[in-house]
């Protein structure tokens, strides 16, 4: 599967790591992190699919970001139950999904409307464990987000970088 990811700053990386003790319970518990913006799907061709993604991009602005906050989705559509997550609050990205929306059809119940921007941390653990973490207080995140990554999901590698002019 491949998707176009928001690599997230340094600092959004060093708030999962301390999380990391209050995550250890869940089933899984993500090691890297980044914001899925858009699932792309299988290829025969990856190169025609990066090429399809990259024009759907061309002249996208750098866009605002922030971690807002600790919550989780008691009942995902896909996976085992909760996942908890960073929430990230950006209408631009929100407004960039749209586009690769248009381009690539959206996953239904995950994409389009239903389209929630946040960095797992982890998934498979104990409802009142995700409650009392969406409880927690934590300090924002801000960035810029001024590239995106085209990502092997398969290989759990990025195939590229897609720059957004400022």
């Amino acid at each position: 599967m491949y998707s176009v990811n928001v690599p997230v700053p340094g600092r959004v990386r060093q708030l999962a790591n301390r999380l990391h003790p209050d995550l250890i319970g869940f089933e899984t518990v993500r090691e890297d992190h980044s914001c899925l913006l858009k699932r792309l799907g299988e290829a025969d061709h990856v190169a025609q699919l990066q090429h399809r993604a990259h024009r759907a991009l061309e002249d996208t602005p750098a866009v605002e970001a922030a971690i807002t906050g600790i919550d989780y989705f008691e009942d995902p559509p896909l996976g085992s139950a909760p996942v908890v997550y960073l929430a990230v609050d950006s209408p631009g990205l929100e407004d960039v999904h749209a586009t690769l929306t248009e381009a690539f059809d959206p996953v239904d119940g995950l994409e389009g409307g239903d389209y929630v921007p946040h960095v797992t941390l982890a998934r498979g653990g104990d409802l009142a464990t995700a409650r009392r973490l969406a409880d927690r207080e934590i300090d924002p995140v801000r960035w810029t987000v001024s590239e995106l990554e085209f990502w092997d999901g398969t290989n759990k590698l990025p195939v590229s970088r897609v720059s957004l002019p400022s």
